[in-house]
């Protein structure tokens, strides 16, 4: 089996997603050092025990995640969960790395981009071919949805495509019109997708303002799931790792129904 230097991996994937252009919530890229090199990727989108166990199971050297450890704010004492899932990554010497905002934002290979190709969204560019977005790090993109008419129509293209059924706060026969969407729990972008005149904003997850919102400015809000959105960016990069260095990379979609 072929293998590569993790740092060597850590490096091209810090210079492909740049980490450094985000103030994330989390640190990125490689959280946790184990083999000196890797021959074979997990990639998911949550490093949850569960995933951790088919690392081990099949014999992995790393896991390649967008939600990762060491979040701002959480309690940093190791116990619990916590304590379960590090003891599992240091015993057998398993690399973790993990890409956030990063992994939401890259122009090809991050969750919006993806998420687009998957829901036959068409994100609006500009001269020079980068997708227009609003939002804090520009994480909200813009575009419509070709062929799709309705609010009604666009929702059950969600369903069939992210196989389950979206949250749908607005009028089903209501024009798609101008479109944005940015993947996880972005819903307090709402707003700022309106006022960059947005009559549809697709993401995860949803809050209770954003009901009203919704209600008082005639537009529609879609919740999507925030696992759902972001099955899709992790899957990519993981191929263009496999393509760029000729390793075994899978991914495993561990079932969450938020």
């Amino acid at each position: 089996m072929k293998r590569i230097d993790t740092h060597e991996l850590a490096a091209w994937l810090d210079q492909t997603l740049q980490p450094a252009r985000f103030k994330d919530y989390a640190p990125n890229g490689l959280q946790v050092e184990g083999k000196a090199s890797v021959g074979h990727i997990i990639a998911g989108v949550t490093a949850t025990e569960a995933l951790l166990r088919v690392a081990i199971e099949r014999g992995a050297d790393a896991l390649l995640v967008h939600h990762g450890w060491f979040w701002r704010n959480e309690d940093a004492r190791v116990r619990g969960p916590r304590r379960t899932r590090l003891a599992l990554t240091l015993a057998h010497d398993l690399n973790l790395f993990a890409y956030h905002l990063p992994l939401d934002a890259h122009p090809r290979l991050g969750n919006n981009a993806q998420l687009a190709r998957v829901l036959g969204l068409a994100p609006e560019v500009d001269a020079n071919g980068v997708p227009r977005t609003c939002g804090r790090d520009n994480l909200v993109w813009l575009g419509g949805a070709p062929g799709i008419a309705t609010v009604g129509e666009l929702s059950a293209r969600i369903a069939d495509r992210l196989q389950r059924a979206p949250q749908v706060i607005g009028d089903p026969e209501q024009p798609v019109g101008r479109v944005a969407w940015c993947t996880g729990g972005a819903q307090g972008m709402y707003t700022e997708a309106l006022d960059a005149g947005a009559q549809v904003y697709i993401t995860g997850e949803i809050s209770e303002s954003c009901v009203h919102t919704a209600r008082e400015t005639g537009t529609t809000f879609i919740s999507a799931g925030h696992h759902a959105t972001e099955r899709y960016g992790v899957q990519a990069v993981g191929e263009a790792v496999a393509r760029e260095f000729g390793i075994r990379v899978d991914f495993v979609d561990i079932d969450n129904p938020v």
